[in-house]
């Protein structure tokens, strides 16, 4: 009989059959947080044109705000840091989408490494818990919130960048940890996705080979197909060696609950 721990051992390459499978997201309300950029853009309008109501969160001011079918319903103004300040709009979400960056290329000073760390992984993984509290309530399991984290392929290998690297990096492994970590009943109430995303035109990365509206096109897809793990590159090592990372983690996790629960 499989215990506990070895049901919490699951790893983000194990795809999940879809509780809720939804070909038009109609009535859902998800929430995008770097709603200005290419990709938080092109999922807004995605999202929209199957029905979903979309809150978009960002930290530029918006000057005009646009009702149109490519905007989102509702603009959220926000900063790094003030993550407690969304608990409302985020208790009325079903999905919140984490998809802002911060890209300091090649700038390795304390300010840069600093800033890196607090916008793509402390700000990020903060309001992943966040958003976890509201997890039991008034929810339904073939309903559960989600999650979605966007920590990119920076996440197992270079990006011309270290400081992106390090913080993705980071904020990979804490989600990671986060879902190994969740028991069954937990997981039918609060579902984590990773974004694992290639280079893609964007501010962040004007040298990016794909559209964001085409990665944002896949990103749905797959979230209809009931993935955990999305991924969306032309590099196909991605494919291998972000599963097989996952699997490591599980393992480990798994390895190191076991070893403490006996000592």
């Amino acid at each position: 009989m499989e215990n506990k721990s070895q049901k919490n051992s699951e790893d983000f390459s194990n795809s999940t059959n879809p509780i809720a499978n939804n070909a038009n997201w109609k009535n859902f309300r998800i929430g995008i947080t770097g709603a200005n950029g290419s990709l938080g853009l092109a999922l807004i309008k995605r999202f929209r044109a199957k029905g979903a109501f979309v809150v978009g969160i960002t930290h530029r001011p918006i000057q005009n705000p646009d009702t149109s079918e490519i905007a989102p319903n509702e603009w959220v103004l926000w900063q790094c840091g003030e993550e407690s300040l969304l608990m409302k709009k985020l208790e009325k979400l079903d999905i919140l989408v984490l998809n802002h960056g911060f890209n300091p290329k090649g700038l390795q000073n304390c300010q840069a490494l600093n800033d890196a760390i607090e916008i793509n992984a402390l700000s990020t993984w903060r309001l992943v818990q966040n958003f976890q509290t509201f997890a039991n309530k008034n929810r339904s399991p073939q309903r559960p919130r989600e999650v979605w984290v966007n920590t990119s392929e920076a996440e197992i290998q270079p990006a011309l960048s270290p400081g992106y690297e390090v913080s993705k990096r980071l904020i990979g492994q804490l989600v990671s940890y986060m879902w190994n970590n969740l028991d069954q009943s937990q997981r039918k109430k609060f579902r984590i996705r990773k974004l694992i995303l290639g280079p893609f035109f964007s501010k962040l990365n004007p040298f990016g080979i794909m559209s964001a509206e085409f990665v944002a096109n896949q990103v749905i897809r797959q979230a209809e197909l009931g993935l955990n793990l999305i991924i969306v590159t032309p590099n196909p090592i991605t494919y291998l060696f972000i599963p097989i990372n996952e699997i490591l983690r599980s393992i480990y996790c798994f390895v190191t609950r076991q070893f403490h629960s006996n000592t």
